[in-house]
């Protein structure tokens, strides 16, 4: 049994992935559960339905890898090449198993209509020196192939085929193979720095971790996610000793970490909004409606978000939000004064605990020289608090509507967290 260490590659087989027509979505999930299994990936590779092109995948992948995993290409039709290609490469025949073949007409037998034909049976033909696992959701058997201690594993591409095979077949098979580590990941959510601002912010921190525990820096619209990865053979000391890194990290960042875990800071606004039974509504001219999208893409989100007006017209903001035409006229819609009216009217007219508003210049046209591409100004509040912050976003609209999201969504944190 091997020890430590084991690096797997992934190799997905489909021209369809190649041109664009369906996004590969095996690969991140596998690598997940993977990664939670203590195995280490090596690469990710995507190549044709081509014989020589998976053979090159092949022997590149064993170079580097302890276990390859192909998805892919092993269907009944003539572009699947998979198990034929894999066949040959390692010398074997294809030869009839009638336990395939009695997995196909199980599954037949639940699904009426589904008559056994020439290239379903054909799906029973496997090579005479692998192990055959039975696809206990699918007609494609899955097999298993082992060359100078190295495992090779060819399965379906269908999503729910592949899922089921690695939870309930693959993964349990190679931790019996193989001998793993723990790898352990936990993450901290920081607000505030720009990425190299922070890394020199931290840089004694991250030189002193210890060797088995390394840093990744993730940016996402505005919030920095620093992944701590850590490996041993030991679970419950490494938790510690990472936990210790990260109070290390909280004195050096203080408020500035939003975060010690690995989740949509949407999703933990709402946490916090669920467990002290309040409401939010948002008022959002700039960001279109784009808060609440976040908001509602939770599910259970209606337990703790109400509506929103997506007020992008001052007709809007008068009429329904009930924003002064004088304070409109003599500061702008982009200004404190509006915003703050915003996020009080949609409080008070969807009768909520919290509200957030945002008005700003998303670009990439309509700014001044006063007012330049990037300005936003954003309040949030609740009955007794008001927070409102002017920010400079830059000129990309995109990036704006995305930064400001994340930015009112912390205000709220804020409103939530106030003493």
């Amino acid at each position: 049994m091997k020890t430590n260490r084991v690096q797997v590659e992934i190799i997905t087989i489909g021209d369809e992935i190649l041109i664009g027509q369906i996004v590969d979505t095996n690969s991140a999930w596998m690598a997940t559960e993977l990664n939670k299994a203590g195995f280490e990936l090596a690469q990710i590779t995507s190549v044709h339905d081509d014989a020589p092109h998976i053979v090159e995948s092949l022997n590149m992948a064993l170079k580097r890898a302890d276990v390859v995993l192909f998805t892919g290409g092993i269907g009944p039709t003539n572009d699947d090449i998979t198990k034929q290609t894999l066949s040959a490469y390692f010398g074997s025949k294809l030869v009839f198993d009638e336990s395939v073949l009695q997995n196909i007409n199980r599954l037949f037998s639940s699904r009426p209509g589904f008559v056994m034909n020439d290239l379903t049976r054909a799906q029973a033909m496997v090579p005479d020196n692998c192990t055959v696992i039975q696809n206990l959701v699918g007609t494609a058997p899955l097999t298993w192939f082992e060359k100078d201690g190295k495992v090779i594993v060819s399965m379906p591409g269908v999503p729910y085929e592949m899922k089921q095979a690695m939870s309930y077949e693959i993964i349990p098979r190679l931790q019996s193979h193989f001998k793993t580590p723990v790898i352990l990941h936990k993450t901290v959510q920081v607000y505030g720095y720009p990425e190299s601002t922070l890394a020199l912010k931290i840089a004694d921190w991250e030189n002193e971790l210890p060797e088995n525990i390394s840093l990744a820096y993730l940016p996402n619209s505005g919030i920095i996610k620093l992944r701590l990865s850590g490996l041993s053979d030991n679970l419950l000391g490494l938790e510690f000793s990472i936990n210790q890194q990260i109070d290390k990290l909280s004195q050096i960042l203080g408020n500035a970490i939003v975060a010690y875990e690995d989740i949509p800071m949407e999703q933990y606004v709402g946490n916090l909004l669920k467990e002290q039974g309040k409401m939010v509504a948002t008022a959002e001219s700039c960001t279109g409606g784009n808060i609440a999208r976040s908001f509602t893409s939770i599910p259970g989100s209606s337990e703790f978000f109400k509506g929103s007006i997506v007020a992008y017209s001052n007709e809007v903001k008068t009429n329904i939000l009930q924003v002064s035409p004088l304070d409109l006229e003599n500061n702008g819609a982009v200004s404190q004064v509006v915003v703050e009216q915003m996020a009080t009217g949609v409080r008070r007219l969807l009768k909520t605990d919290v509200a957030i508003a945002t008005s700003g210049i998303a670009g990439p046209t309509g700014g001044t020289v006063e007012k330049p591409v990037g300005i936003v100004w954003i309040a949030a509040c609740s009955e007794d608090v008001m927070i409102s912050r002017e920010f400079h976003f830059g000129s990309l609209r995109e990036q704006n509507i995305l930064r400001a999201t994340q930015a009112s969504i912390l205000m709220l944190k804020e409103i939530l967290e106030y003493k």
